[in-house]
């Protein structure tokens, strides 16, 4: 009984501490300046007809917009890429990272 009340409550130590730990890497930035235009990027040889195309674009770095480049990544099967982008909000230009869906 005693050994089953210790499980259970170690149980809960240890989730707690995973979802502390998960729940704090999420951040949300917001830029007043608006992004730059994307750049317009010469695409490799595709390497794979599996291969999705991930378009380049801008991050803010904290203090300005970096690009970053476009790649290819593999398709996950029945997966659909959409892209991320910049969404102006009345707090300013916040991220939405592209994504498998």
């Amino acid at each position: 009984m005693i050994r089953a009340i210790v499980l259970s409550a170690l149980m809960v130590i240890l989730g707690g501490t995973a979802f502390i730990a998960t729940s704090c890497a999420v951040r949300t930035v917001y830029v007043r300046k608006a992004p730059p235009p994307p750049r317009k990027e010469m695409r490799p040889a595709r390497p794979s007809a599996k291969a999705v195309w991930v378009t380049g674009y801008w991050l803010w770095n904290g203090n300005a917009y970096v690009w970053n480049r476009g790649y290819w990544e593999k398709r996950p099967k029945g997966r659909v890429w959409i892209a991320g982008h910049w969404r102006n909000t009345p707090r300013g230009y916040k991220w939405i990272p592209g994504h498998w869906k």
